[in-house]
């Protein structure tokens, strides 16, 4: 059951518990703010200092995310505008390709305690999202590492064996991973309605249509966390204590943008 509670920045160690979950609700922000967020997480987390914690938000405005080491990428990536605002270009914390965030969802998992290979980890993190949206009406598998994944700039123009696709192959969520002291954060873009113009300025090919039933569309957002959520509490085993950032949260965050 997900149930609300203050949280408390000095949280004691021995009131964090493993089947106990922080869920942050939805919330749209900068890229650069979304980023700092996430890496603060996974440290906060990685020092015992915070539990383990789910959340779901947007990009306002749309952003180019370029993966940790990925340093090659087109100069005009730096001029793009949508809708009369410029387009951020932000670095994540964790690996993988550029990807577009706009008309997306994404996702961010910190935890620890999962064995297994990199791709074995992300497999038991990804299998909320297979559950949840198999109750929305959407059957997704993982995709197949193409030989020329290293060479695209686009982290939704190939598939690996870490993403899930749709039945008919197009690529629907890209996940990436950090692992940081016995910690992981996962975070991955979900793709709902991105202007395909938009694409096809940033990346120079036309966008795949996404084959999601009638019904998915007129979900909202909300909606669709709330579903995901709670496919999360019955796959990890856990409960969820919603939880907003606090402002002193905010002050640690603000520290974190700034280094």
């Amino acid at each position: 059951m997900i149930t609300t509670k203050p949280y408390n920045l000095s949280l004691d160690n021995k009131h964090i518990t493993k089947d106990t979950w922080r869920l942050i609700p939805l919330f749209a922000a900068p890229g650069r703010v979304q980023m700092a967020i996430d890496r603060w997480l996974v440290k906060q987390h990685a020092a015992g200092l915070h539990p383990s914690t789910l959340r779901f938000y947007t990009w306002s405005p749309p952003a180019i995310s370029l993966g940790y080491h990925q340093h090659k990428y087109p100069e005009a990536w730096q001029y793009i505008t949508y809708q009369g605002q410029s387009i951020d270009l932000v670095r994540r914390p964790t690996g993988g390709r550029a990807v577009l965030h706009q008309g997306d969802l994404t996702y961010a998992v910190v935890t620890s305690g999962l064995t297994g290979s990199r791709v074995q980890v992300y497999q038991q993190i990804c299998e909320f999202l297979i559950r949840g949206w198999r109750s929305l009406g959407v059957e997704l598998h993982y995709g197949t590492a193409g030989r020329g994944y290293i060479h695209n700039p686009n982290c939704f123009g190939t598939a690996t064996s870490a993403d899930l696709v749709l039945a008919n192959g197009t690529k629907f969520i890209g996940s990436a991973q950090l692992f940081y002291q016995g910690a992981v954060l996962q975070h991955g873009s979900i793709r709902l309605e991105p202007d395909t113009a938009l694409f096809a300025e940033v990346f120079g090919i036309n966008l795949e249509a996404i084959a999601l039933p009638q019904d998915v569309y007129k979900s909202s957002i909300v909606e669709m966390t709330k579903t995901l959520s709670t496919a999360a509490e019955d796959c990890f085993g856990v409960h969820f204590e919603v939880q907003p950032l606090s402002v002193d949260e905010w002050k640690a965050i603000k520290r974190e943008l700034s280094e």
